[in-house]
């Protein structure tokens, strides 16, 4: 598969799959449940699993190592935070104050890895 088919598809998965979580995200504070019923809760796992799919599909197309470069292993670290932070947010969380707490640093470090990816820097916020 092309370079650029990979790329996109990636990239318009991180794009669902934020969105998505923002929306479930936005259930939970509101107290309602039916982001864990039905569709919204397949949906999500599918265009994750697409999202990792591609990245894998990128790193072969590009022969990455993905621990040689800096940013790569930032985001292959921040990865399983986001996802327990996510679980805890929707659905583990023990009481509404802790996936509140949970949904905000999810989404800290789903904001992170963006940020990581655009600028290929781990320290994509501090001013150079």
């Amino acid at each position: 598969m092309p370079y650029t088919v990979l790329l996109t598809l990636h990239l318009g998965a991180v794009v669902l799959s934020g969105s998505l979580f923002l929306i479930r995200g936005s259930s939970m504070l509101a107290g309602m449940d039916w982001h864990l019923r039905g569709l919204w809760r397949i949906v999500p796992h599918v265009v994750d699993t697409v999202l990792l799919a591609a990245a894998v599909g990128l790193l072969v197309v590009l022969q990455g190592q993905p621990l040689s470069q800096p940013w790569l292993y930032a985001k292959l670290i921040a990865l399983p935070v986001y996802i327990v932070a996510g679980s805890i947010a929707l659905k583990r969380g023990r009481n509404a104050h802790q996936r509140r707490i949970a949904f905000v640093a999810a989404v800290l470090v789903f904001t992170y890895i963006v940020g990581v990816a655009l600028s290929r820097s781990t320290t994509w916020w501090v001013s150079t």
